[in-house]
């Protein structure tokens, strides 16, 4: 069995994509999958890097390719009401179901669902509060240990070149996107990627 860790912002459309077709792209391997909830944006600073969405061009078209792959792998994907957000609630709210820093497919899931099915603001306190009783038989730990998680992983994911999400370890090896599944495929089953 190989043993992925993935790496999620729950702000990404794009580890929402991933969450949803990593099953389907897997089917039939032997695998396990660690979700490792990390501050996107902290990843962005440290490389120098403003994000898609500070292009608005480009923010137009990931919009619009994002909610066509969502209904084209038949998983849908609604904009939130408000986006981009502070992701810092659901990260921490995830991190509280984790005694390690990361989540089962459960709890990554039930976030991610909230997140990008239905188009409603993600950080209603209404939604947040109903989101949080789903959660709570998962609950481990209380926010001062959740903020700390969120840190350390941050900063393991920052050493080890992690610099978008999603992203993907296995056998050593850094995948980043959602279009690096094939690949990652590949690598589970054991035959190598081809090389450039």
């Amino acid at each position: 069995m190989k043993h992925v860790t993935a790496t999620i912002d729950f702000i990404s459309p794009y580890a929402w994509l991933a969450f949803a077709d990593l099953p389907r792209q897997l089917e039939g391997l032997s695998w396990h999958v660690r979700w490792r909830p990390v501050l996107l944006g902290a990843l962005l600073k440290s490389h120098g890097n403003p994000g898609p969405l500070a292009v608005p061009a480009k923010a137009q078209w990931l919009r619009r390719h994002c909610g066509w792959l969502g209904q084209h792998l038949g998983m849908g994907l609604d904009w939130p009401a408000v986006h981009p957000f502070d992701p810092l609630p659901l990260l921490r709210l995830a991190l509280q179901c984790s005694e390690d820093g990361h989540v089962n497919r459960f709890v990554a899931g039930a976030v991610l669902r909230h997140v990008w099915l239905g188009g409603h603001d993600a950080l209603a306190p209404e939604r947040l509060e109903a989101l949080r009783s789903e959660l709570q038989p998962q609950l481990r730990c209380d926010e001062a240990t959740a903020r700390q998680l969120l840190r350390s992983n941050t900063d393991a994911a920052l050493a080890e070149g992690v610099f978008g999400v999603p992203s993907f370890h296995v056998d050593g090896q850094l995948l980043w996107g959602l279009d690096s599944l094939p690949m990652l495929r590949s690598i589970v089953a054991q035959s190598p990627p081809a090389t450039a």
